[in-house]
């Protein structure tokens, strides 16, 4: 049971980047890619898009 609930956060958390890297202001290159990224590598990619993804780089400045 307890897989299923951690399956379930990962899904939402992926959705909801996935969400916010479409509305970005990111090229459209960059919006495929960060998507692929996502999808292919829900758990790593949900994390490397947290540190490094469009809108972390904008709040750097």
């Amino acid at each position: 049971m307890e897989y299923g609930l951690f399956g379930l956060l990962i899904l939402i958390a992926d959705i909801y980047a996935i969400y916010q890297v479409l509305t970005s202001g990111a090229s459209t290159a960059a919006k495929v890619i960060w998507t692929l990224v996502i999808l292919i590598l829900p758990v790593l990619g949900f994390i490397i898009w947290l540190l490094a993804g469009p809108r972390a780089s904008a709040a750097r400045v």
